[in-house]
């Protein structure tokens, strides 16, 4: 089982004790670079405008932007989005910056992409919340085709394209990963993508087990074998000692290194293929124990 990080692209802690908790540039470049020496597989970042709770907007890089330096400056660690929303760009120009991050990677990309679901960004960028899955449905189909080399003309209610085509082509069949509970969005995750997630979680339970058993029944009825989707599950990881209250408390591994390694290794008797931690507090500390916990695991 493949593990990874989520990196500290927001603002929302003062994770590294320098009190500015403004996310920058500096903190997710050196959280990168420890991640991959210290072993893990995959870096990841969020695509948000803000995030607004309450009274509250805490910032966040942008994703792209950001996801594209983090390929510039590591060698071996894939790098994702967890996940893209798909509504705040064009289909066309999504693919076609798929293809050029995954260029600069080297081919380490993995393409995540989500419908979308907080209504405070969704306002500020003018965009409708209205029949966001049909959006999502029809701006999958035209970026998977593109990205999977084909010229592509698409007349849908939300979306068009007129013999689009990526420009250099990809090098590659760059993954595409989607973010998905609900039965359609299942559907379409079975029917388009080449990895699926689902989050965010603790220790395993039944809860996580009642959604992969829907997944593989959205497989079924596309015609897919299950065991062609990869499985990736988003966890939060705590770090006792911190100091810092676990968040939320009932969906949070926490406790000794040993202790977090056997939950990983539950994780992977489950058959997941990919395991996707947000640390908590998001600091060098987290990823030290992540990184130990991995060690140990079988």
């Amino acid at each position: 089982m493949q593990i990874g990080t989520i990196l500290p692209a927001d603002d929302s802690h003062d994770v590294d004790g320098s009190g500015d908790p403004r996310a920058t540039w500096a903190r997710v470049r050196d959280f990168a670079l420890s991640a991959e020496h210290g072993g893990l597989d995959s870096v990841w970042v969020f695509d948000h405008l803000f995030h607004e709770s309450g009274s509250r907007r805490s910032g966040q890089l942008e994703a792209w932007t950001t996801l594209s330096a983090v390929a510039a400056i590591t060698q071996r660690v894939q790098v994702g989005a967890l996940v893209m929303c798909s509504p705040f760009r064009n289909p066309v120009l999504m693919a076609k910056m798929a293809s050029t991050a995954d260029d600069v990677s080297g081919g380490r990309l993995i393409l995540g992409l989500g419908a979308g679901w907080h209504a405070p960004e969704f306002a500020a960028l003018g965009i409708s919340m209205e029949q966001r899955v049909d959006r999502f449905a029809e701006a999958l189909q035209i970026v998977t085709g593109l990205l999977r080399g084909e010229r592509v003309t698409y007349a849908g209610q939300h979306h068009s394209a007129q013999a689009a085509e990526l420009l250099p082509a990809p090098t590659r069949r760059i993954p595409v990963l989607v973010a998905a509970l609900r039965q359609r969005m299942l559907r379409l995750t079975a029917r388009y993508a080449d990895a699926w997630n689902i989050a965010w979680y603790g220790v395993p339970d039944d809860r996580l087990r009642g959604v992969t058993a829907d997944l593989r029944q959205a497989c079924e009825a596309e015609g897919r074998d299950p065991a062609t989707l990869t499985i990736t599950v988003g966890v939060h990881v705590h770090d006792p000692d911190s100091g810092v209250a676990p968040d939320p408390e009932d969906t949070v591994i926490s406790g000794t290194v040993d202790e977090l390694a056997t939950a990983l290794d539950a994780y992977s008797g489950l058959g997941v293929d990919h395991l996707i931690v947000l640390p908590h507090p998001h600091n060098g500390r987290t990823l030290d124990r992540l990184v130990a916990a991995r060690a140990l695991t079988g």
